[in-house]
């Protein structure tokens, strides 16, 4: 199973990016495309997460993964906040808590890729817990680094919850599940060539730029030392063990615990540093963005994403 992860061309895409920063090619994204990519793919999954969310059936075991899952990207920032706080400042500290509670559609993505190999399916349900899992840990990092410094978070918590939740990422992948789940089976047919032919390969680019990115970013982490890099591998590691079985409570699907504990795993690198960056400006961009970039997301590909699916299937 890890050899059939570590041979998945997406991930090789990834790691022929940071061989081309490695090698200083000029191989690049251009960034309009980037982005139109990554809006393709939240576009995507949420639609057929709204597909899958119409055609299951919406009772308490929905409203109780829903409710596990905010309180679950509120308190990993907790958990994080006394750990990061022995070496980093308060304003880095929340931030990176943040990052780490919040989750990774790209991880997401990734994940969901996995499971069409392996010929598994989860709920249409956990789209929905995903765009949702965004806000409450960006506003749990703010409340963190309020309670323990006077100055440098502006903005109130109401205008924090506000910006998470029309976040572009999450905006357009809550809508887009809405829609997958307002459409006919027969209309959503129409757009099948486009949701779910060409998702490999617009995956496999996209992930290419951000083996780019990750490489760029690498140099400029280093210089924090062991502490930041060992958190990046094993804080994660520990959250996406933990949240396989604890997501039991909630559910019996394998594939939505795996799910689970991809979400629980993994850490935002975008709409975090998008909010840290008006909300707590005196936070360091340069660390918690190649720490949820650079480490966390490839660990995650190449040793959680198997990990967690075969825990979830014991």
């Amino acid at each position: 199973m890890l050899y059939d992860n570590l041979t998945n061309p997406a991930l090789l895409f990834f790691v022929l990016g940071i061989f081309a920063v490695s090698v200083k090619s000029d191989l690049e994204i251009p960034p309009n495309s980037s982005r139109f990519i990554s809006l393709y793919l939240l576009f995507s999954i949420g639609f057929k997460g709204g597909q899958e969310l119409a055609h299951s059936h919406l009772g308490f075991d929905v409203l109780w993964s829903i409710l596990f899952a905010l309180v679950l990207s509120a308190c990993i920032p907790l958990l994080a906040f006394p750990i990061l706080r022995i070496r980093l400042n308060n304003f880095d500290a929340g931030a990176t808590a943040a990052a780490y509670g919040s989750i990774s559609a790209v991880t997401f993505v990734t994940a969901v890729s996995y499971l069409e190999i392996v010929g598994d399916t989860f709920s249409g349900h956990m789209v929905a817990i995903m765009a949702l899992m965004e806000a409450p840990a960006i506003v749990a990092g703010i409340i963190l680094i309020r309670r323990f410094e006077k100055e440098g978070a502006q903005g109130t918590v109401i205008s924090t919850i506000k910006h998470s939740l029309t976040n572009a990422s999450v905006v357009l992948i809550l809508g887009s599940l809405v829609i997958g789940f307002l459409a006919s089976e027969k209309q959503a047919a129409g757009i099948a060539p486009f949701t779910t032919d060409i998702f490999k390969g617009f995956l496999a680019i996209f992930l290419l730029d951000m083996g780019i990115i990750s490489g760029r970013k690498l140099k400029s982490f280093f210089k924090y030392g062991w502490f930041t890099l060992s958190f990046a591998i094993i804080f994660p590691l520990i959250m996406g063990v933990s949240v396989v079985f604890l997501s039991s409570i909630v559910t019996d699907n394998s594939a939505d615990r795996f799910i689970f504990a991809i979400l629980a795993a993994s850490a935002s690198y975008i709409a975090v540093p998008a909010t840290m960056k008006i909300a707590v400006p005196k936070a360091t961009p340069g660390l918690y963005l190649p720490m949820a970039l650079a480490v966390t997301f490839p660990v995650n590909l190449t040793i959680g994403i198997p990990l967690y699916y075969y825990l979830a299937n014991l």
